[in-house]
């Protein structure tokens, strides 16, 4: 399982405002099928591959071009753990949960 963190930026437009921008880059992950989180200041997503992932990114940057950007600035922290099975996004989490009880 590869889990990734990413943000695109759209840079150029005529408002401070990202939502718009956000949800047309959104509405491709979840179209996807992918297993993701949004938050506030970026988007988890999870793959079983690289090609699955660059290729959902990809087409999520180039959703906000369609909306408008004239300019994408996207950032891509991936984590391809291969030691263990099954490390999703919710299982890191519960692992750091468990030992803060």
């Amino acid at each position: 399982m590869i889990t990734a963190d990413f943000a695109i930026v759209p840079v150029g437009t005529k408002d401070t405002e990202c939502k718009e921008y956000v949800t047309s880059a959104v509405q491709v992950i979840k179209d996807s099928g992918l297993n993701y989180q949004l938050t506030g200041m970026s988007t988890l997503i999870e793959a079983d591959n690289y090609k699955q992932l660059y290729e959902v990114i990809a087409k999520a940057q180039e959703a906000v071009f369609d909306a408008g950007s004239d300019r994408v600035y996207t950032i891509i922290k991936v984590d391809d753990r291969r030691d263990k099975e099954n490390r999703t996004l919710n299982a890191k989490v519960d692992d750091v949960q468990e030992l803060l009880e």
